[in-house]
């Protein structure tokens, strides 16, 4: 038998919730920083229904989830409700306005959220030891 077909699945998994956590605390702290009023304002011009509240809830979720994806605590909640914002960012927003060049994050972003909601936090997270405990 190879290897690779003993690694445990779950650090690859550990690695793609970090890197999104790091990629969506950056940008919803650039967020946060440039001011909901900005950030509804854009939301606006992207076509986005009720910038006023969809704005700042991106803002925050992206922040606060970001972080919360770091630890790994939530990630399959996390995960479902980044694979639906971008859902919307992708086919919505950037495909539209930008094609595949401007996409190819969102989709990116849009695999590791479904990732999380199948697969869960993965390795060194919070929720593995809360809700996954491995035997010893």
């Amino acid at each position: 038998m190879a290897i690779w077909r003993s690694l445990d699945p779950g650090w690859g998994v550990a690695v793609v919730r970090v890197v999104m956590g790091l990629i969506l605390l950056t940008a919803g702290w650039g967020k946060i920083t440039a001011g909901f009023a900005t950030v509804a304002a854009n939301f606006a011009k992207m076509g986005m229904p009720v910038p006023g509240v969809t704005g700042p809830f991106i803002a925050l979720l992206e922040l606060v989830g970001g972080a919360l994806l770091l630890v790994g605590l939530g990630g399959r909640w996390l995960g479902l409700l980044f694979a639906l914002e971008f859902v919307v960012a992708t086919f919505v927003v950037k495909l539209p306005s930008a094609g595949w060049a401007g996409a190819r994050l969102d989709v990116m972003l849009l695999a590791g959220g479904v990732l999380l909601f199948l697969a869960g936090s993965g390795r060194v997270s919070i929720d593995e030891v809360w809700l996954e405990p491995r035997p010893a």
